[in-house]
């Protein structure tokens, strides 16, 4: 059974960081690409970023270039989402999701986890 958990959200000021991490399990993760999507009251699906399973091909909206970086250290079946100068548009359902083969901006994802919460305050 895949599972993929999502945590290190939380409550932060505008101009902080926060660091998601993305535990996966039930699957062979360097088989998959991973991708961060995140989703606000009364919005649709926002992709963030994805990463391949090497690391070597990285996607990131245009709304989070430059702030956020993502990564994935397949020794502990785990992609991260680091997110620096957040902005009170960055609040949303943050969840993490796992592609077999290649990685993409669209929510093409075969498993995605529940999600943590990001709240910035301005």
């Amino acid at each position: 059974q895949v599972q993929l958990v999502e945590s290190g959200g939380g409550l932060v000021q505008a101009g902080g960081s926060l660091k998601l991490s993305c535990a996966a399990s039930g699957l062979t993760f360097t088989s998959y690409a991973m991708g961060w999507f995140r989703q606000a009251p009364g919005k649709e699906r926002e992709f963030v970023a994805a990463i391949s399973w090497k690391g070597g091909t990285i996607y990131y909206s245009d709304s989070v270039k430059g702030r956020f970086t993502i990564s994935r250290d397949n020794a502990k079946n785990t992609a991260y989402l680091q997110m620096n100068s957040l902005k009170p548009e960055d609040t949303a359902v943050y969840s993490c999701a796992a592609r077999f083969a290649t990685a993409t901006m669209t929510p093409t994802y075969q498993y995605w986890g529940q999600g943590t919460q990001v709240t910035v305050s301005s």
